[in-house]
């Protein structure tokens, strides 16, 4: 089932346009990734999606409302957006700072209750932050703090979560952590993921479907295996290299910049 789409998308910063004419369509429970070229537009686009920018030309729909319509809370219900540049304030704690999620189900007078409590308690457990729930976030990692930005999502109790590069400046370590946590939120949970991915093996290994950008432009679309080559990889991002294939996901092995 569709749950978000785009039609004719074009976004710009002032007069500058990034990204021209691209339709997307997004179902119910998938991860999708969104891979390209330093900018290309993924980013902008998933800022798009997050209503952190508006479109210059065409409509993006969540469930068949246009996401402009939707009220602020109940979007907030519905989807969150987790960015490159996450501001936390310095003072405070995981616990206090993951009960942030459960702001959007709160009237102006209401005060946390019980149910908050708890449902902040599972999400520190589903992301094995319990150890850290009274460090001052700011103290803890890079790693650390992107599943504290994790759980705070979760105890928002949404149906999306954007991901904008959740694994950039991380050790593989992290990195393996951050992404095998996407996987369990998406298929223990059924949370649609959309993300922006630089590493092409992270995207091919934990995508259902892929959305390649090229100057601004929609230049492939599809399942990882349908898609991804070294054909693509040589039109994409000028670089030569070698497909390998394992349990039905391409592994690319780089061997050169291709120089025009």
């Amino acid at each position: 089932m569709e749950i978000l789409k785009g039609q004719n998308i074009q976004l710009a910063y002032d007069e500058k346009i990034v990204i021209d004419e691209i339709d997307f369509s997004i179902n119910k429970g998938e991860v999708v990734s969104i891979i390209g070229t330093n900018g290309c537009g993924k980013s902008t686009l998933l800022k798009a999606i997050a209503r952190v920018l508006n479109c210059k030309k065409g409509e993006i729909y969540l469930e068949n409302s246009k996401i402009q319509d939707i009220k602020n809370k109940d979007f907030a219900k519905k989807l969150a957006f987790v960015s490159q540049n996450n501001e936390i304030p310095e003072d405070i704690t995981v616990y206090d700072f993951i009960m942030y999620g459960r702001i959007p189900h709160k009237k102006w007078y209401e005060i946390y209750n019980e149910e908050d409590r708890n449902i902040v308690e599972w999400a520190i457990k589903i992301c094995h932050l319990e150890k850290f729930r009274e460090r001052k976030v700011m103290s803890l990692s890079g790693g650390e703090r992107q599943k504290v930005w994790i759980s705070m999502v979760l105890a928002q109790k949404t149906e999306i979560l954007l991901l904008d590069e959740p694994t950039t400046y991380l050790d593989i370590c992290h990195q393996f952590e951050i992404m095998e946590l996407v996987k369990m939120l998406n298929r223990e949970l059924g949370i649609t993921i959309i993300m922006v991915l630089h590493d092409i093996n992270q995207a091919a290994q934990y995508s259902d479907k892929i959305i390649v950008l090229k100057n601004g432009k929609k230049f492939k679309e599809g399942k990882p295996m349908e898609i991804l080559n070294p054909q693509l990889i040589k039109d994409v991002y000028r670089v030569d290299s070698v497909m390998e294939i394992e349990n039905n996901i391409p592994y690319f092995k780089l061997k050169g910049i291709i120089n025009n």
